[in-house]
């Protein structure tokens, strides 16, 4: 299924966020912004809740600490006890290295696998291409209603606002 929406094509950060925030104060649908590099206060311009991907991260990272003192628990105290040097079975400092190792490795790989999946970045997805975005250029994808004054509205909204282009597009929504 795709949906058209609207893009408009700015030459600095300045232009962007102040075209985003007027398009937002006009009750268009903000598909999304796309910049060459992260922008200070384009968050709080397309009215962004803070991530939950710091939870996740958390809750990864606790559990692979949580799997690496209780394996290490189990088979130094329960299934295996060796007399090393006579120190006690549950020697909690030999247990931090492997639990700090796995703690990272679980936060890690869970964050970068739960963004990709929110993101919709897996293999076969296609995501339009926007020239020189990458490079140089700022984009703003609004989605506007289906009613013809609508598109010109928020065209002329963006050409007020200083965008050098603009283009409308079919995305998979």
């Amino acid at each position: 299924m795709s949906a058209p929406v609207l893009v408009g094509y700015f030459d600095s950060e300045a232009q962007v966020l102040d075209a985003t925030r007027a398009v937002r104060e006009a009750g268009f649908v903000l598909h999304d912004v796309y910049t060459p590099y992260a922008v200070h206060g384009l968050d709080d311009a397309m009215g962004l809740k803070p991530s939950r991907l710091t939870w996740v991260c958390f809750g990864a990272g606790l559990l692979g600490c949580t799997l690496a003192l209780s394996l290490q628990y189990y088979t130094s105290v329960v299934s295996w006890p060796l007399n090393v040097g006579g120190k006690p079975f549950n020697s909690f400092p030999a247990f931090i290295p492997v639990s700090f190792e796995l703690t990272v490795l679980f936060a890690a790989l869970t964050t970068v696998a739960a963004f990709l999946v929110r993101a919709k970045l897996f293999p076969g997805s296609r995501r339009p291409v926007l020239p020189r975005v990458t490079d140089d250029r700022f984009a703003i994808a609004v989605a506007p209603r289906e009613v013809p004054s609508e598109l010109d509205a928020a065209e002329d909204l963006m050409r007020r606002h200083g965008a050098v282009a603009t283009d409308l597009l079919e995305v998979a929504s």
